[in-house]
C-alpha cells in the first residue's frame, strides 16, 4: 500500500486527511503545535491532530520544521508521497525531494490566482463569484508548483469564509482522491502556472478589518463576508470597537452621511455607505460582549441608536 505523510492544521484539512486515510496508509501526520486559545488561553490541539489521534496515526508538531530534529526522522520514514492541506509552513527542499512521488498540496484557490495563506478571504473580499481548489506539486517557493488538477465552485452572496472553507474542503478531498490514482500511476502531465496571471493572498492585516463607510456598499458587504467568522470586520461606535459578523445589503433612496444611521426599528438598523446602499447588520458584537443577533442588541444597548448616531467615529 502507498505510504503517505499528511501535513495540515485547521478544520479545512480534516476531511482531506480522513479521505486519504480511508484508502491509503498514512504513516505520519505533521501539524502545528498546540496553541493557547480564547480568553482563558486554553492549550488546544489543531483539528488535524485530533483526527489523527482518533485514528492512531503518529503525530509530529515541530514549531519550525526546517530546523527541527524531526525533519530527518520524517525523511527516514520512507514515504511514497507527501500530501499537504493548509499546513502553515513552507517545506524544506530536503523533505520535498524525499518521497518517490513527490509532495502535493491541496490549495483553496484556482491557481495561479491567490497564492498564499488567505485565498478564501481574498476571493470574497475581491467580490469573486467563483473560486475552487488546485492540486499542485510543492516547491520551495510559495504555492508556485506545477498544477495537477483544478475544480471550481460558485461563491454566492450567502457565503462567507466559513461556508466556503467547508465547501472547498469537501471539494478538495474529492478532487484529491480523483487525482491520486493517476498520479501514482504516472499518468498525469503537470501544468506550469502562468506567471503573468499570479496574484497573492497574504495573511489578513489588522488594518484590513476596519470598515471604511465611505466605500460602496458592495465592497463593505464583501468585507464583512470575507472576514467572517475570522478575523471579523469591525467599525467603531462611541470610540469602542463594534464587530459586524453578518449583514445584508439593501438599496435606499434616503440621504445620509457615510457611517450614519439611516433607519432603526425595534429589530434592526441600517448604516449608510458611500453609495445608494445601506448595510443592515444581522449578527453584531459590541465591545466587551459576546456576538449576538441584532434583534437582541436592539432590545438592549441598541435602544440608544438614532438618526444622529454615526459609526466609524475614530
Amino acid at each position: 500500500m502507498t505510504k503517505i505523510i499528511f501535513m495540515g492544521t485547521p478544520a479545512f484539512s480534516v476531511p482531506v486527511l480522513e479521505r486519504v486515510a480511508d484508502k491509503y496508509e498514512v504513516i505520519a501526520v505533521v501539524t502545528q503545535p498546540d496553541r493557547a486559545v480564547g480568553r482563558k488561553r486554553v492549550l488546544t490541539p489543531p483539528p488535524v491532530k485530533e483526527a489523527a489521534v482518533a485514528r492512531g496515526i503518529p503525530v509530529y508538531q515541530p514549531e519550525k520544521l526546517r530546523s527541527s530534529p524531526e525533519l530527518d526522522e520524517l525523511i527516514g520514514l520512507g514515504a511514497d508521497l507527501i500530501v499537504t492541506a493548509a499546513y502553515g509552513q513552507i517545506l524544506p527542499n530536503a523533505l520535498l525531494e524525499s518521497p518517490k512521488h513527490g509532495c502535493i498540496n491541496v490549495h483553496a484557490s484556482l491557481l495561479p490566482e491567490y497564492r498564499g495563506g488567505a485565498p478564501v478571504h481574498y476571493a470574497i473580499l475581491d467580490g469573486k463569484t467563483e473560486t475552487g481548489v488546485t492540486i499542485m506539486y510543492m516547491v520551495e517557493k510559495l504555492d508556485a508548483g506545477d498544477m495537477l488538477a483544478r475544480r471550481s465552485i460558485p461563491i454566492t452572496d450567502a457565503d462567507n469564509v466559513g461556508t466556503m472553507f467547508e465547501k472547498l474542503s469537501a471539494v478538495g478531498a474529492s478532487l484529491l482522491m480523483d487525482t491520486l490514482p493517476d498520479l501514482l500511476a504516472g499518468k498525469l502531465t503537470p501544468e506550469p502556472q502562468d506567471a503573468s496571471l499570479v496574484t497573492f493572498a497574504p495573511n489578513i492585516k489588522r488594518e484590513q478589518e476596519k470598515i471604511d463607510w465611505a466605500r460602496d456598499g458592495r465592497a463593505i458587504f464583501n468585507q464583512i463576508r470575507g472576514l467572517s467568522p475570522w478575523p471579523v470586520a469591525y467599525t467603531t461606535l462611541a470610540g469602542n470597537a463594534f464587530k459586524i459578523w453578518q449583514a445584508r445589503m439593501e438599496e435606499t433612496d434616503k440621504q445620509a452621511s457615510a457611517g450614519q444611521i439611516v433607519w432603526t426599528t425595534k429589530h434592526d438598523f441600517a448604516i449608510a455607505t458611500g453609495d445608494k446602499t445601506v448595510i443592515v447588520p444581522e449578527i453584531v458584537q459590541p465591545a466587551g460582549k459576546q456576538k449576538m443577533a441584532v434583534a437582541d442588541y436592539m432590545a438592549g444597548a441598541g435602544q440608544h441608536l438614532n438618526l444622529e448616531t454615526r459609526f466609524g467615529d475614530i
